[in-house]
C-alpha cells in the first residue's frame, strides 16, 4: 500500500443526507477493542487492521455521519490481568490507559493516510501527542467533519473502556454506540465453545443485565439504559459493517429499551 496521503474526504453538511436511503444515525460512537487491532498477531498493532478500520470509517464519514471512536488497550496491557498477578489495580489501569493512547495514535495515522481529518483527544493530559478531552471541543471537531479518537479511558482507574465509550457517547450526543467485536452479535452462550449457541437479533437492556451477557461491560449497559442510547454489537471483520450499522441495517444485535414487538418497558 502506498504511503501517499489520500485527499481529504468531503463531509456532507449535517442536514444533507436525511432523505430515504440516508444514514439512520448522524453521529455515532464506535468502540474498537485493543484486541481487534492485533489482527492475527498475539501482541501489538497490526497496521493492516488499522488500514481496514480507516477505510470503513472513511466510507461512513463520506455519507455525512459524524464519527467518534473510543479504543481499548488490551492488545498491549490489561490492568485487571496485571492486578490479578499482584500489581496495584490503579497502577495497572493507568498503564492500560497509556496503551490506549498508543493505539489511538496508530489509528489516527491510518485514518489521515486515508484522507480522514482526525484528532486524538486524551482524558490524561499529554499535550505533545494528543489534545485534552474537552466535551465542547470534541463536539466542535465532529461538526467540522473531523473524526475524534478518545483515548485514556475516562482518566480514572476501575473503569473499563466499554464504560468510557458509553460515557463519551452520551457526552457528545451520539445516537448509537457501535460495539465492534470479533463475533456477529450477542449469543446466549459463548459461540467459540458452544456450537449450539443462539444469536439474538434484538435485546433490551434489562435482558442484558439480568442474563449478565458479558459482551459489553454491565456499567456501560446501565449508562446507556439510563440515557436511552441504543447499542449495536456486530462483527467488525466484515467489510462495510460500520456503514451498514449507521444506515440502520440489522448487522448484529441491537440492544435498546424496546421488546421484539417495538414496545417500551
Amino acid at each position: 500500500m502506498s504511503d501517499a496521503v489520500a485527499q481529504p474526504i468531503a463531509v456532507a453538511a449535517p442536514q444533507a443526507d436525511r432523505r430515504d436511503g440516508g444514514p439512520r444515525y448522524r453521529r455515532i460512537l464506535l468502540k474498537v477493542s485493543g484486541e481487534a487491532l492485533m489482527g492475527q498477531h498475539s501482541y501489538g498493532v497490526d497496521p493492516d487492521v488499522c488500514v481496514f478500520i480507516a477505510e470503513q470509517v472513511r466510507e461512513v464519514a463520506g455519507h455525512g455521519v459524524q464519527v467518534g471512536i473510543v479504543v481499548g488497550g488490551g492488545n498491549i496491557f490489561r490492568g485487571l490481568a496485571a492486578s490479578a498477578s499482584g500489581m496495584d489495580r490503579a497502577t495497572g489501569d493507568y498503564i492500560g490507559m497509556l496503551a490506549t493512547v498508543m493505539n489511538g495514535l496508530a489509528l489516527q495515522d491510518a485514518l489521515e493516510k486515508a484522507g480522514v481529518p482526525t484528532r486524538v483527544m486524551s482524558a490524561i493530559a499529554m499535550n505533545e501527542v494528543a489534545e485534552p478531552y474537552i466535551r465542547r471541543r470534541a463536539v466542535r471537531h465532529l461538526e467540522k467533519g473531523r473524526v475524534i479518537i478518545m483515548v485514556a479511558g475516562t482518566g480514572n482507574p476501575y473503569f473499563t473502556t466499554d464504560t468510557a465509550a458509553a460515557l463519551r457517547a452520551v457526552e457528545i450526543g451520539a445516537e448509537v454506540l457501535l460495539k465492534a467485536t470479533k463475533v456477529d452479535g450477542v449469543y446466549d452462550d459463548d459461540p467459540m465453545t458452544n456450537p449450539n449457541a443462539v444469536r439474538h437479533d434484538h435485546l433490551n437492556y434489562s435482558q442484558m443485565l439480568n442474563d449478565r451477557l458479558q459482551v459489553i461491560d454491565m456499567a456501560a449497559v446501565t449508562l446507556c439504559m439510563e440515557n436511552d442510547l441504543p447499542i449495536m454489537v456486530f462483527d467488525m471483520n466484515q467489510p462495510g459493517r460500520i456503514k451498514a450499522a449507521a444506515m440502520g441495517e440489522q448487522v448484529g444485535t441491537l440492544i435498546d429499551d424496546l421488546d421484539e414487538n417495538g414496545l417500551g418497558h
